[in-house]
């Protein structure tokens, strides 16, 4: 395996392409300026699952800047390891590390590593699956800032948000769930498979308020005992809710233009539960580089091109660790992943390189998506992929954060 570094101190794009069993990368100066892969017509159209691998991985070691309010700048000046760097980009390109769509790394502030794969394509919104969440989570803090809501509601009951609700008809304890708890997924929600299977066939009375109202008349009672965190799509539902009720103009238009717009953020999609509101447990689309603007927005406080977007004590209470997990409980622990918690919808974790922990926050979305901060690097680690197998977090404590220990 050959790999060619000349004018390597130069603006480099890197190639990595696969013809039989050999790996090889070609460098390209910036004088053959290439442009990172976008989709094409046939493409723009197709299923996720559809669309065509890229016949080359793109590798870009000094990003082009952009008119999306990106600062870039060069890998081989932020003092990391280049040469493992391109091990490991020739590693994700032929699968060894797993089906990955995209990988961007920020350092202080700066793009400086963007990479695109399989279906990766600079300019074609990728699924999030439970990212979603946490740009649930950043919106409510938009909310705050704005005065919509205050620090001091988040320990408010849901039901006292929304007033076309029955209260008459909830079980026991459901008027107590607060936004707190609902945000840490501790509502206490318990809705069986057959209950779920029957609220699916009455979509048609699930339309606004009345979803909440259903989940809170067809959920075992609720006790202080059984309001511990359980992973479930139920709790950031009611987040959804509570957040379409105080902002005006409701959920979807509030999200697009006072969060996502503030950054540039454009080119996305995201689903409509059978509320009418936008799905809060998953269902977004973004572009890798979007994503990393919100990892930026969180790594800054909430503050954007010199605005407070999101609210300081909200960002640094939502992506703190508030509840702490037995690492045996959670899938992403192992030698290197230790010491995992939970925010409102953030994850935190201590990865270990030698004998030294470094705490980590991240956004992770089942499959591969991934925004993950590791604040004492000022780091960001953006992924999408397609890996059903995903050991994502371990990737970035085994093979990128090592990088910036030289």
């Amino acid at each position: 395996m050959r790999i060619l570094l000349s004018n390597f101190f130069k603006r480099l794009v890197v190639f990595i392409s696969c013809i039989g069993s050999i790996a090889c990368t070609e460098a390209i100066s910036a004088v053959e300026l290439v442009m990172a892969p976008q989709v094409s017509k046939s493409e723009a159209n197709l299923p996720f699952e559809k669309l065509p691998d890229l016949k080359k991985p793109f590798v870009d070691l000094s990003p082009k800047q952009q008119p999306d309010g990106i600062l870039v700048g060069e890998f081989n000046k932020s003092g990391a390891n280049s040469a493992k760097l391109i091990e490991f980009a020739e590693a994700l390109s032929t699968k060894g590390l797993g089906r990955y769509d995209s990988v961007l790394i920020a350092h202080q502030g700066k793009l400086i590593f963007e990479s695109y794969y399989r279906r990766g394509r600079v300019d074609l919104p990728h699924w999030q699956a439970s990212t979603t969440k946490a740009y649930l989570s950043l919106a409510v803090g938009r909310a705050i800032q704005l005065g919509y809501l205050s620090m001091a509601d988040l320990n408010r009951p849901v039901a006292s948000f929304l007033n076309k609700l029955d209260p008459t008809k909830f079980v026991d304890g459901a008027s107590t769930i607060t936004l707190h708890q609902a945000m840490t997924m501790r509502s206490g929600l318990r809705i069986n498979a057959k209950q779920k299977e029957a609220l699916k066939n009455r979509q048609d009375k699930m339309t606004g308020q009345n979803q909440v109202q259903a989940l809170f008349e067809v959920t075992a009672p609720i006790s202080a005992q059984q309001q511990v965190f359980h992973y479930q799509s139920e709790d950031p539902i009611l987040v959804m809710q509570v957040l379409n009720a105080v902002v005006p103009g409701g959920a979807r238009s509030f999200i697009e233009v006072e969060l996502f717009n503030k950054l540039g953020i454009k080119n996305f999609k995201w689903r409509d539960d059978v509320s009418g509101l936008p799905m809060g447990p998953f269902g977004s689309q973004l572009l890798s580089r979007d994503m990393l603007k919100l990892g930026l927005l969180a790594s800054r406080n909430g503050e954007w091109q010199g605005e407070q977007v999101i609210s300081k004590a909200f960002i640094k209470w939502s992506t703190q660790r508030i509840i702490a997990h037995k690492d045996s409980d959670i899938f992403f622990t192992g030698d290197t992943v230790v010491n995992a918690g939970y925010g409102y919808y953030w994850w935190q974790a201590d990865m270990k390189v030698g004998d030294t922990y470094y705490s980590t926050r991240s956004a992770q979305g089942g499959g591969g998506q991934y925004i993950v901060l590791i604040d004492e690097l000022d780091l960001i680690v953006v992924t999408t992929a397609h890996e059903r197998n995903d050991e994502t977090m371990k990737l970035v404590s085994e093979k990128i954060l090592p990088l910036f220990l030289i």
